[in-house]
């Protein structure tokens, strides 16, 4: 496994947090952000939820990343 592989994976989970959708698939589970109190965000659940709403606003910068990782892997093979 070598810092490549690292990176692609690291992307692929961002990418699974960028898609999740707040109405149909958190606010069902308890995971909406507007359900959280302010002082809870120290908690473990606290950090996963702000990681999926940072990961959902960089969207953008995403894309960017997909289109060079896609661009490396069809000129390296």
């Amino acid at each position: 496994m070598g810092l490549w592989t690292l990176l692609e994976g690291t992307l692929l989970l961002a990418n699974g947090l960028a898609i999740l959708n707040e109405d149909r698939f958190l606010a069902p589970r308890g995971w909406s952000f507007s359900e959280f109190s302010v002082g809870g965000t120290k908690s473990f659940k606290g950090q996963l939820m702000g990681l999926i709403y940072a990961t959902q606003y960089m969207r953008v910068p995403l894309i960017i990343l997909n289109a060079i990782c896609i661009v490396v892997k069809l000129v390296s093979g």
